[in-house]
Order: structure tokens, then sequence, then C-alpha cells
């Protein structure tokens, strides 16, 4: 009996993770979906009507990924990066066109992460009606913190979301403040893509989102849910 190998032309990139909350194991991330405007208040601040606008969703890629106490580096082309804390979602099993009772059994786990934004270049990006990559998709965009699992954790539909920059509390909200719920966003999203096992969903943040600076310290947290630090650099 033979058996073949597979070649590659080039070496395939790392497989990028998060570690997982009182485990040596890791969680394999595959893609990372967000949520606009989830939180009332934040439409508001950013001159949205949330009782007439629909969800939507934009991409970060998994490279985006930066593990709790890593470095932010500030990116380039941008002079207005801001910090968007929220609450993340950690897809176990797949599945498309998932019913939104059933849509809780498809997640592994949960955790706090950052939507780090160039501000800046999503504004041109809204003017000009063109997409928002360059605003949202760039390298180390996505800071999180450990996946807790379900069996730890449970499903939070509720508790306190916070931010805050060198000790000053910037943003302060509550998970129950969201205005599409976990089970909602899943279902709604698995009518648009067929979602993975290892896929995140962010889904947006509170009110109070602002700048950030090289040197800032930067710590999201959830309760029940630990917190993400980060340094901008």
């Amino acid at each position: 009996m033979s058996t073949t190998t597979t070649t590659y032309a080039i070496d395939p990139q790392k497989i990028n993770s998060l570690p997982i909350a009182g485990s040596q194991t890791r969680f394999p991330v595959a893609r990372i979906f967000c949520v606009g405007q989830n939180y009332a208040e934040h439409s508001r601040e950013m001159g949205h009507n949330p009782d007439v606008e629909p969800p939507f969703f934009f991409q970060k890629p998994a490279t985006a990924i930066v593990a709790d106490g890593g470095k932010f580096p500030y990116p380039s082309i941008s002079t207005n990066v801001h910090h968007e804390v929220e609450f993340v979602v950690a897809i176990g099993k797949g599945g498309k066109n998932i019913e939104e009772a059933e849509a809780l059994t498809h997640v592994w786990g949960y955790a706090v992460g950052l939507d780090m934004t160039r501000r800046d270049l999503q504004g041109i990006a809204k003017k000009t009606g063109r997409p928002w990559e360059l605003g949202k998709a760039f390298d180390n965009a996505a800071p999180c913190g450990a996946i807790y699992p379900v069996a730890q954790a449970g499903h939070p539909s509720s508790g306190s979301i916070t931010l805050s920059v060198n000790g000053e509390t910037r943003q302060n909200g509550d998970l129950s403040d969201m205005i599409w719920k976990v089970p909602g966003t899943i279902a709604y999203l698995s009518t648009l893509f067929e979602l993975r096992a290892g896929d995140l969903i962010f889904t947006g943040t509170p009110s109070g989102v602002g700048a950030v600076q090289r040197g800032d310290h930067l710590i999201g947290a959830i309760a029940g849910l630990g917190e993400v630090q980060t340094e901008v650099v």
C-alpha cells in the first residue's frame, strides 16, 4: 500500500490560533466575521439610526489575530486608529441556514477581543463607497483573549464589557445592549456564509470608541471571560 505526500511550491502558512482558558491546547482560527454597529449608542455616535438599519458584516483575516499580551504595532498610512472592545463568539460546529433555536449548539466558546480600526481610512471608504478592508482588515487588527469553553462560561447574554486606556475607562457597556443577540447573529450570518469550525464572530462594540497613541496600554474585559491586554507600539 502506497501513501502520497502532498508537496507545496512554497511553505504553507502557520495555523493562527488562540489559547484556551485552563488548557494547554489551542483554538485554531479559520475566519473572523465582525458585526457592524450592533450597539445602539455606538451606532448613534457613528451617525446612524439603529432602529431602521439592518445588521451588516465585514471580515478580518485570521492573520490579524494578536494573542493576549502581544503588542499592537501602530499601522501605517493612518493617523487616527481607534479601539473597539467586542464580545467574541468561537464557532465549534459549522453549518448553513442554521435555525436560531439551534444556533447556540454551534458555539464552542467565548472571548473578549479588540476590533482595531484605521478610522480615517474607514471614513474615506464610506465616502467613496469602497470596501472597508483598508480600515478594518490590516495586520494585527484583532487582538483577542483566551477562549472560554461553553462548559466553563455558559452562554453569556448579559454582563459588563469595558475597555480602559492607561487605566482610564473609555468604553463601558453591557452584553444585554446588543441589538442582534448571539443566536440571531449566527442564524443570519449562516444564510450568507456556510460557517466553519474555527470561525470567530466579533459581535460589535459599545459606545465610547476613541483614538489610541503609541505607548498606550489597552485592557478589554468582559465579566466572566477575562481580559485582553495589548500595548500600542
